[in-house]
């Protein structure tokens, strides 16, 4: 029996939750074409996360392949403070007030014990609250009040979140709870921490000194703010996700799908991994079948070349998380069989290649479409020529072959990459029996293929990827131990 491997380009990130806490729900979703698990942080005790975390790790060793664990940070909650009724009916273009006064509320005024909010508020800013539901417009404010006109009325309710789209807050990315969640997660050994609430580049600078090379960090935009300062964010990340459920609360929601579209190519030029989320199977929470609508929205991420497309609460405490795994794998197989698929692809490469290894993987992806090439292998110690090679989109599947546990996990949320963990090599021999072996394994090829083997001499040393090679895989490779 050929193990386990998958048969698309693009990756599945499910989040874990009530419905699926224990080992054997977990292994099904894997199985079923989870490629990386989501913890969230705003949900669930340490001892909850660990108990997770330490069951993706004994399903990694059963079945003998990596698993990224993306740690998702709650990131700062900014609500209003609560009512002496618990709720109150706001009128459309009724006053209304928000303040630091330490009393119940009532349906002229409310609490919102965020004096950062009041510092940064201008006349003519909007605020919204619960979601969006309710619209306020601000006429007058201070250092401790803002007066606002209701533009959008509705039921406010205690502790109900509130979004300032139109200004940059002085608030950082992580609060007190983030920090002792980072340190947490980055003890149990997860691969990916996701940043909540970044408006500009330095709250990411921020989470990677906190995180000491431990985890790689990928930013959620999911500000105006942060779409704005975007190029900044995206050179000092190591990924992005682009979380379409808040920037929708805080854009108008036309604005959303040509942002998302602009993120995930630019995030594709600078080789760094995009994932979109968002609400992407949502009617699966409570449904065996996605509508059509959701279905076609998974399709468009996987056209635009996302790395990789996410589940949240239908995965988490839906009725049907692995249904929803198994619709994203079998979406995700009948757009990348789609002949336009490939030509949108290829029509989305801009890339400027400006080293060697730039060369040596673009080499690669061109030999790979015009010749009879069954996969691109390559020895990674970093992970960044398999990140290379991803960027170009070949046709063909990327074996990603690497000594380090870390890394090979890390890479299990790019673009087309099969990892697998090896030996350490010296020679570049011995790296072409690696290459045949693995694809041999997996099914990749067969004896009657080839394969194009990227590596860096001297091995062992990361950014020097500098020689490629065609290689036949020819089954005395495997059985000699030596090429010819």
């Amino acid at each position: 029996m050929t193990p386990l491997r998958r048969h698309r380009m693009i990756k599945i990130v499910a989040t874990l939750g009530p419905a699926s806490s224990d080992y054997d729900t977990i292994r099904a979703l894997f199985e079923a074409g989870a490629d990386v698990f989501r913890l969230n942080m705003s949900h669930g005790t340490h001892d909850d996360i660990a108990a997770r975390h330490a069951i993706i790790r004994k399903i990694e060793a059963d079945l003998g392949r990596p698993i990224a664990i993306l740690a998702d940070l709650q990131g700062p909650k900014l609500r209003v403070g609560i009512f002496a009724n618990d709720s109150e009916e706001l009128e459309e273009g009724a006053a209304f007030r928000l303040d630091l006064t330490d009393k119940p509320g009532d349906a002229t005024r409310v609490t919102l014990p965020h004096p950062e909010i009041f510092e940064a508020l201008e006349p003519g800013a909007n605020l919204l609250v619960n979601d969006g539901k309710i619209r306020l417009k601000v006429n007058d404010c201070g250092k401790d009040f803002a007066d606002c006109t209701v533009v959008v009325g509705g039921t406010i309710s205690n502790r109900k979140g509130v979004n300032v789209p139109d200004v940059v807050l002085p608030v950082a990315a992580l609060s007190d709870k983030d920090r002792k969640d980072l340190e947490f997660v980055c003890r149990l050994g997860v691969d990916w921490l996701a940043l909540s609430f970044v408006q500009r580049a330095a709250d990411v600078s921020e989470a990677r000194t906190l995180a000491q090379g431990r985890a790689a960090i990928l930013s959620k935009i999911e500000k105006p703010a942060a779409v704005d300062a975007f190029d900044e964010i995206l050179a000092v990340s190591d990924g992005i996700m682009v979380a379409r459920g808040d920037l929708g609360v805080e854009l108008p929601v036309q604005n959303v799908p040509p942002i998302q579209k602009r993120l995930v190519r630019r995030a594709r030029a600078a080789a760094k991994p995009v994932i979109v989320a968002t609400q992407m199977l949502e009617s699966m929470i409570d449904s065996p079948m996605p509508t059509r609508a959701e279905v076609s929205d998974v399709a468009t991420a996987i056209y635009e070349g996302a790395d990789a497309i996410m589940l949240s609460a239908e995965s988490a405490a839906g009725d049907y998380p692995i249904e929803a795994v198994s619709t994203m794998d079998n979406v995700a197989r009948e757009v990348e069989n789609d002949p336009t698929y490939i030509e949108i692809i290829d029509a989305s490469r801009k890339v400027k290649h400006s080293s060697i290894a730039d060369g040596i993987v673009a080499a690669a992806r061109e030999l790979a479409e015009k010749t009879d090439i069954a996969a691109i292998c390559c020895f990674t110690e970093s992970g960044t020529t398999a990140l290379l090679v991803a960027r170009e989109r070949p046709h063909v599947p990327i074996l990603a072959l690497t000594p380090i546990t870390k890394t090979a996990r890390r890479l299990q949320l790019i673009w087309g990459v099969h990892c697998e963990e090896v030996a350490e090599v010296e020679r570049f021999k011995k790296a072409v029996i690696n290459a045949v072996r693995v694809t041999r394994k997996y099914g990749f090829g067969t004896e009657k293929d080839q394969i194009l083997v990227t590596a860096g001499i001297p091995f062992n040393q990361p950014g020097t990827t500098n020689i490629l090679r065609v290689a036949p895989c020819a089954e005395h490779l495997i059985v000699s131990g030596e090429p010819e």
